[in-house]
């Protein structure tokens, strides 16, 4: 996730990472093979997406390839390489400006970083050179019943556990592992879950980590899944024992337990992904500038 550098304060962005795991499970209970989400949508880099129509992927907005000269990087979608026509991010999308992050790190007021993420509309569209016929997409969830749910998360990124959090300095594209989490809260943007210690956790508990941002949350099984959500970023509570350690110019250590992620909300963009992709093209907004 950029944005986990970005607010390393507070953030665990949606290149939220390989999942971070309960530090009491074997990591290999975590892995899963690529076979078993062939919609997931590997990035240039780092950073996913999820294929939801022969020719869309959508993802974090802050995690697409948008910083690309005349488009000619491809995603990764199975296995093979998809050549991308054209980005959309939706309408009034900023990226997190640099002097906002630099004066929360100077200060240690977290205040404005946080209340800029929450206020952002961290999704975008990827429109494909041509349908991807050997992939089935995913269905949208269109329902709001999000809070209470038990969700599946997967990512590439970077791992760790929830004693020691995310390896510093680990890779952003790693193997694929998913956990699950129970959704805790929603908003008008997000939905979001907290990485619950071993007494009070799933059995596969898990949180997204440094890598996956874009990447999915779903609910379902099998060719039955539904994409509820877009891993985005995450912060720890502000009474969370990590702040009484931390000072400012301290490093931050990701992947606690204790920390709360944040994925956009798809039910609150089914509107504007289906208006975008049934449009006359010549009426799409045309690519806009990255945010990587």
């Amino acid at each position: 996730m950029k944005w986990s550098l970005a607010f390393c304060l507070l953030a665990v962005s949606t290149a939220v990472g390989a999942v971070v795991i309960r530090a009491d499970v074997d990591d290999a209970k975590y892995r899963a093979p690529v076979s078993a989400f062939p919609a997931l949508v590997d990035m240039p880099g780092e950073g996913h997406g999820v294929l939801i129509a022969p020719q869309w992927v959508v993802t974090a907005a802050h995690a697409a390839p948008m910083q690309m000269e005349g488009m000619d990087d491809d995603v990764s979608i199975g296995g093979v390489a998809r050549k991308v026509k054209r980005v959309i991010t939706y309408p009034g999308y900023k990226k997190l400006p640099e002097e906002l992050v630099a004066e929360a790190l100077a200060s240690g007021d977290l205040s404005k970083v946080s209340a800029f993420l929450a206020s952002s509309n961290d999704i975008a569209l990827i429109e494909l050179a041509s349908p991807v016929t050997d992939v089935t997409p995913v269905s949208l969830y269109r329902g709001n019943k999000e809070r209470g749910m038990t969700v599946e998360l997967m990512g590439k990124g970077a791992t760790g556990n929830g004693t020691k959090g995310q390896e510093p300095g680990s890779a952003h594209r790693t193997v694929l592992r998913h956990a699950f989490n129970v959704i805790v809260g929603d908003d008008a943007r997000y939905v979001w879950y907290r990485f619950d210690p071993p007494a009070s956790a799933l059995p596969l508990e898990g949180i997204t980590g440094s890598g996956d941002s874009g990447g999915p949350l779903l609910v379902g099984e099998g060719s039955s899944r539904q994409l509820v959500g877009l891993a985005s970023w995450g912060k720890y509570p502000l009474d969370h024992p990590f702040w009484k350690k931390w000072a400012p110019g301290r490093p931050f250590v990701e992947g606690l337990y204790g920390e709360v992620v944040y994925a956009v909300r798809i039910s609150s963009y089914i509107q504007w992904i289906e208006g975008v992709i049934s449009a006359p093209e010549s009426t799409r907004t045309q690519p806009a500038e990255a945010d990587h």
